[in-house]
């Protein structure tokens, strides 16, 4: 069973880093892309960055220059280390991960952790 969970949100002054973390099990995470996804209340949800399995990353406009995806493949954990907070990156945080199953049919499965509530105000 795939699991998915976050931790490391919280209140943070404008200006101020947090680092996320999103532990992962039930998959062969060195194989899998993981990408950080967040959603502000009344908004959509929206990829915010993606780390492929060989480490190449991408980000959303909005946050680059400020936020670091990484990941620890013998931790089978995905960071985002957020600096330069502003209040509009209030959100909550999910990681998400897409597994492809290949059988006499391709079929992708995706799966999203709990999320992390991040809040920026002073």
């Amino acid at each position: 069973q795939v699991q998915l969970v976050e931790s490391g949100g919280g209140l943070v002054q404008p200006g101020g880093s947090l680092r996320l973390s999103c532990a992962a099990s039930g998959i062969i995470f060195s194989r899998n892309a993981m990408d950080w996804y967040r959603q502000a209340p009344g908004q959509q949800r929206e990829l915010v960055a993606t780390i492929t399995s060989g480490g190449t990353t991408t980000y959303a406009d909005s946050v680059k220059g400020r936020f670091t995806i990484s990941r620890d493949n013998a931790k089978n954990t995905v960071y985002l280390q957020m600096n330069s907070l502003k209040p509009e990156d209030t959100a909550v945080y999910y990681c998400k991960t897409t597994t492809v199953v290949i059988g006499t049919t391709i079929s992708a499965y995706d799966y999203w952790g709990q999320g992390t509530q991040v809040t920026v105000s002073s």
